[in-house]
């Protein structure tokens, strides 16, 4: 697989890899687009799912054409109690 040709599917992956690297609240990701990333070098598994590596953040930034991590804080909703 051709690192330049990832899928949207893939892309949307890593885009939401990237944005839990920055500590923001991420959906899950589809499996399988998180398994190829990782056969391509672009993620890694980790204990909490996957994670972006420098390269995938290096092809975000070819992709994308900049910094790709949202550092916009997410409020903490305090539980009810």
């Amino acid at each position: 697989m051709d690192i330049n040709l990832l899928s949207e599917g893939q892309l949307s992956a890593l885009r939401n890899l990237s944005h839990k690297s920055a500590g923001a609240l991420t959906a899950f990701v589809n499996i399988a687009n998180a398994r190829q990333l990782t056969e391509l070098g672009l993620a890694v598994r980790s204990r909490q799912g996957w994670d972006i590596t420098a390269a995938g953040l290096a092809q975000l930034q070819r992709v994308d054409g900049g910094d790709t991590r949202d550092t916009t804080p997410i409020p903490f909703a305090p539980s009810e109690s």
